[in-house]
């Protein structure tokens, strides 16, 4: 399969749902630590090489180039940046950060 896009089945569904598909892309290897590093603006591929510790190059060309063909991404002079839409999806992941740090919390205190 190739990048998924709603209304096309994904990996572990079949019906097309966009939510399903979004799962799809960002459950990927790598994906949401991309992401999480062109936060703050573009990055160049090296410069993402060298903030993911054991990213190999193959894995990141592979992920740019889907999550630039997603419209998450898009490459300019200075890197890789996100989309408008790109942008919008890390100000989604805001929630799920703010739980996952609660969890840590409760975690860390319970050892």
């Amino acid at each position: 399969m190739g990048v998924p896009r709603p209304g096309r089945p994904v990996r572990g569904s079949s019906t097309g749902r966009p939510l399903m598909a979004a799962l799809d892309l960002l459950g990927r290897r790598w994906t949401l630590r991309i992401i999480w590093e062109l936060q703050d603006g573009p990055v160049g591929a090296r410069g993402l090489l060298s903030r993911c510790e054991g990213l190999s190059s193959s894995v990141l060309y592979q992920r740019l180039r889907e999550l630039t063909e997603a419209g998450v991404l898009c490459a300019d002079k200075d890197g890789y940046a996100l989309t408008p839409l790109g942008a919008a999806l890390r100000g989604a992941l805001d929630p799920l950060d703010t739980w996952a740090n609660r969890w840590g919390e409760t975690h860390s205190s319970t050892d």
